[in-house]
């Protein structure tokens, strides 16, 4: 699996994606989450990727400045109550972690994990002990995930030992009590 098909997945995931209007109010652009109804700066997500809504389609582009977001190599400019969706970033800990693991598990853990109606922007902790293991010849411990959706929570324990053999062992426990166990063995 190569890199764009990773980013793929990431692409396709649940909220993904912050979504809401913008407004410009006293010459400055206001973005409105339309979950959580809250008003921020536009210029806080500036060189962020950012889509808008245009001719029933989504245009992925890049905010150069507040109002004006390029798409391709065009500038496109805002306009009130235009619809537009702000990429989330990925807990850092956790955008290690699938970067360190092999495609096999990654796809596993991904798809499992949606699965259970849980997407990796639901996360809300990740302890990623194989971090601290990259000088190691033997890598073995666990790490700790938390998810929300807002209508669950889930636990992930990736059991982990790459030494002869690569074992990767995901255990997802819901609040409700469903318990699922996944595991990959490379030799």
């Amino acid at each position: 699996m190569n890199r764009q098909q990773r980013i793929h997945l990431y692409d396709i995931q649940k909220r993904a994606y912050t979504e809401g209007t913008v407004e410009q109010i006293h010459d400055q652009w206001i973005f409105f989450d339309e979950e959580t109804e809250e008003a921020q700066m536009l210029e806080d997500y500036l060189q962020q990727e950012i889509e808008i809504f245009r001719m029933n389609r989504w245009k992925k582009g890049i905010l150069y400045e507040p109002g004006k977001i390029y798409v391709g190599n065009e500038i496109t400019m805002m306009r009130d109550h235009d619809k537009v969706r702000i990429r989330k970033h990925l807990v850092y800990s956790l955008e290690r972690l699938l970067d360190g693991i092999n495609d096999d598990a990654f796809v596993q853990f991904i798809t499992t994990l949606n699965s259970l109606n849980f997407s990796i922007y639901d996360c809300i902790y990740c302890y990623n002990h194989l971090s601290f293991l990259s000088d190691e010849y033997r890598k073995d411990g666990v790490n700790f995930i938390v998810f929300d959706n807002q209508e669950q929570i889930c636990n992930v324990q990736h059991h982990f030992c790459y030494y002869e053999k690569v074992n990767d062992r995901f255990e997802f426990t819901l609040n409700t009590g469903k318990r699922l166990v996944i595991e990959k063995l490379i030799s």
